[in-house]
């Protein structure tokens, strides 16, 4: 069991309630364990519905939801939740295993205030609910805009990227270019398709990463063959299937 680290608590004379929305039981286990370690109530939920349920009758004080759910997606439910007036202050935490840059910038488009690439320590949860609650009134308003302003909430928002294992929090700059291009900086190498043997074809290019000086690139391939679409990172040099 993981033992909450001091600083990541403050012990507030009313107990705050956290709501955990995850289909696996263990991980909502595993986070709702430690934060009862720092006087927090929590309520947990295994679904969209569920939570969206849950979250509109009890008003947590802050939700952590992954972005696969059954039901409504994790994506949907912080949409629908950042629209209503009754729900767009609570403060929105998604973990997800979904590290791409489209699929954060869409956590960000969606509504959440912050995400967290699994896999993801107690520790650094608690540490991201601290910094998201006393952040400065201001900061917060401009977070708890409706979601579908999409350029604003991303402006105000953070994306938290897992580049060690102790989860270091990189800041995502709003400054960094981030497209698809036919013409990327690095040459998209010629490979071979692991189902049939026969060579991809390559398709597109995504620039993206936190900054222009951790610039990350993606190469889209597809087979020939309809074995599917595969994807190619340049900076780990690892081919893997996404469609």
């Amino acid at each position: 069991m993981h033992k909450p680290v001091a600083s990541h608590f403050t012990h507030p004379a009313v107990v705050r309630l956290a709501l955990l929305v995850d289909h696996d039981p263990d991980t909502r286990r595993m986070y709702a364990e430690y934060l009862a370690f720092g006087a927090w109530s929590v309520d947990q939920a295994s679904d969209g519905r569920e939570a969206l349920a849950k979250a509109i009758a009890g008003r947590p004080d802050v939700i952590v939801t992954e972005s696969r759910l059954p039901g409504i997606s994790g994506f949907d439910l912080c949409s629908i939740l950042k629209q209503d007036p009754a729900t767009r202050s609570i403060p929105i935490v998604m973990v997800t295993a979904d590290a791409f840059a489209a699929d954060l910038q869409h956590g960000l488009t969606a509504g959440a205030d912050a995400i967290l690439v699994k896999p993801c320590l107690p520790e650094t949860l608690a540490g991201e609910i601290q910094r998201l609650l006393t952040r400065p009134s201001e900061l917060r308003a401009r977070a708890f805009r409706p979601a579908n302003r999409a350029g604003e909430h991303a402006a105000a928002s953070e994306v938290l990227q897992d580049q060690t294992p102790k989860n270091h929090r990189v800041a995502l700059s709003r400054a960094h270019q981030r497209h698809d291009t036919t013409t990327p900086p690095v040459v998209p190498p010629a490979l071979i398709c692991p189902k049939c043997d026969q060579p991809l074809v390559y398709v597109r290019s995504h620039v993206g990463g936190v900054s222009a000086r951790n610039a990350e690139q993606w190469d889209y391939f597809e087979c020939p063959h309809g074995c599917g679409t595969f994807q190619y990172r340049e900076r780990t040099r690892k081919l893997r299937r996404v469609q």
